[in-house]
């Protein structure tokens, strides 16, 4: 008996250091990738974080926060989240909703009564629960450019009276920024404090996200900042921080080091449930639409089984992977900046990347790294077995009458004409 549990023993740890060996693998790449990738590009600086197992396994910030200057990039250095921000509203949106300060089901006119779409039935039904699920069934990014012209938010509410979603609400993916930033609002009415103090009182205090914050000023005031660059036939420039996004702080508004991102993303994996819930965590990786444009993206496309998006979250189902859900993740892009967060449950790992470039290089890099983490083993081919021949027979098919006939319960992408942006 004591032999048996023995061999027992030695087996689990060669199964244990196996599995850490190839995370190990994969971290040693990717340090060796970001590099690289950063010197091949000419990016002038960023900085990653790896966690597994709630340890931070690998930090670093290489380059510099501007170009022309000799100041390094460090793990405390502060970037523009960009769309990231959207996991902070939702995140702080469900422990609010836990408070039972509001409900998921409130209703959007109760709290911005000037907002309207043409037809009133759908004004008058459209929720807190449909602007962070990105299911209000619009067009993709509407008026957008109108932030980008930096038009106030009371003009940009006013021109949503013209449109109409594309189906029904909660039925069709439609990803927004104005529309999301709504619930800033409802936030604000409810606690009787700003956006800003609630974001602070519930999550970054008690995080210990001592470089963070929301907002320009806020950014500007930070003296271990890195400057936005974009990319022109000369190369990476250093441009000046645009304010446009910051005037949607929930889609667009938050400031972080990537030290403090460990914090964020450790919360979102279970690690601070005194600050950070469980069931909030639950809440907000629920699927709440499908989003097959996401399958098509250039660097994700071989990877993925399907996708949703839930509150502020991306939600990947990777081949390879044992979950249902693999990978939650999100990214962002802005003015001269790149983001981008995702972990595993299932592996217990996370990876963050901060740059102040607009380049896809982000991106690609956070593909590659869960596409290694997630590559199927091989496995030796077995020699077919002989078969009786025999006659095929046609299955029944089902209607949706039928026993046994189901439908995921997550509404549709879109439907399948969309008209154009205007």
């Amino acid at each position: 008996m004591r032999l048996l549990k023995f061999i027992t023993l030695i087996l689990f740890s060669v199964v244990s250091a196996s599995h850490a060996a190839s995370v190990s693998d994969v971290v040693t790449n990717f340090k060796k990738d970001f590099k690289a990738k950063l010197k091949e590009n000419k990016v002038p600086g960023g900085a990653y974080a790896i966690i597994h197992n709630g340890e931070i396994i690998a930090m670093e910030g290489h380059g510099v926060r501007a170009l022309g200057s000799n100041k390094k990039v460090t793990p405390d250095t502060v970037f523009r989240l960009a769309s990231v921000s959207k996991t902070f509203a939702a995140g702080l949106t469900a422990q609010l909703v836990e408070d039972n300060e509001f409900s998921w089901d409130d209703k959007i006119v109760d709290y911005v009564p000037e907002f309207r779409f043409k037809t009133k039935s759908y004004s008058d039904n459209l929720t807190v629960n449909h602007i962070l699920s990105q299911s209000s069934s619009l067009v993709h990014n509407a008026y957008d450019n109108l932030i980008e012209a930096n038009y106030d938010m009371p003009r940009i509410i006013d021109k949503f009276s013209e449109i109409d979603p594309m189906c029904k609400l909660g039925q069709c993916y439609g990803y927004q920024n104005v529309l999301y930033s709504l619930i800033e609002p409802v936030i604000e009415q409810s606690t009787n404090a700003s956006y800003t103090d609630n974001m602070h009182r519930k999550i970054f205090d008690p995080l210990e996200m001592e470089h963070s914050s929301l907002g320009y000023e806020s950014f500007l005031e930070t003296d271990n900042r890195a400057e936005p660059h974009l990319l022109t036939r000369k190369g990476w420039v250093k441009t000046k921080v645009k304010p446009s996004y910051y005037n949607i702080l929930p889609a667009a508004g938050v400031n972080a080091s990537i030290a403090d991102m460990t914090k964020w993303v450790k919360a979102q994996m279970g690690y601070y449930p005194e600050s950070y819930s469980q069931g909030v965590i639950d809440t907000v990786t629920t699927k709440r639409v499908r989003t097959r444009k996401e399958m098509r993206k250039r660097n994700w496309r071989s990877a993925l089984k399907n996708a949703h998006y839930g509150y502020g979250w991306r939600l990947y189902d990777l081949k390879g992977g044992a979950e249902e859900t693999d990978l939650v993740y999100h990214g962002g892009s802005v003015a001269g900046f790149r983001s981008e967060i995702a972990y595993s449950k299932e592996k217990d790992l996370a990876l963050v990347i901060l740059l102040n470039a607009e380049t896809r290089m982000g991106s690609d890099l956070n593909a590659e790294f869960w596409q290694e983490v997630y590559k199927p083993e091989a496995k030796a081919k077995a020699k077919p077995k002989a078969q009786p021949r025999q006659i095929a027979k046609a299955a029944p098919v089902k209607s949706k009458n039928s026993p046994g006939w189901s439908r995921t319960s997550v509404p549709r992408d879109k439907p399948k004409n969309i008209p154009a942006t205007r």
